[in-house]
């Protein structure tokens, strides 16, 4: 059983910095390497979108709305992993929760569209975005 913890989300004026991470935990052990992992996004009014995933060999992959702007890491060391995201807009006000998937997705690319649909994707509770103008 997978468990994943966000935190460092908050409020911060267009063009600030925020940088969230995301503690994985997995009973009866870990195994973390293993696991696409990534950072999805959900307003009220819009369906959950994925922004960043890395898979198991440190392959990233990013939304076009986001690539520039974030970066996506990992510390195997410390099971977490990390979105440092820069030059924030307005528009990137939203939940952010974190994912993880054992799923042996085609590509970075294909994990951004459909780890989201998979059953096998655990999620974390989420860290609330906001960005003012």
């Amino acid at each position: 059983q997978v468990q994943l913890v966000e935190s460092g989300g908050g409020s911060v004026q267009t063009g600030g910095s925020l940088k969230l991470s995301c503690n994985f935990s997995e009973y009866p052990y870990t195994t973390f390497a293993a696991y696409y992992m990534g950072w999805f996004r959900q307003t009220p009014t819009k369906e959950r979108e994925g922004i960043a995933v890395i898979n198991g060999d440190g392959v990233t992959g990013y939304a076009d709305s986001v690539k520039g702007r974030v970066t996506l890491s990992k510390d195997k060391g410390v099971n977490t992993l990390y979105l440092q995201m820069n030059s924030l807009k307005p528009e990137d006000t939203a939940m952010y929760y974190c994912a993880a998937a054992n799923v042996p997705f085609a590509s970075a690319r294909a994990a951004l569209l459909y780890m989201a649909q998979r059953p096998e994707t655990s999620w974390g509770q989420g860290t609330q975005v906001t960005v003012s103008s």
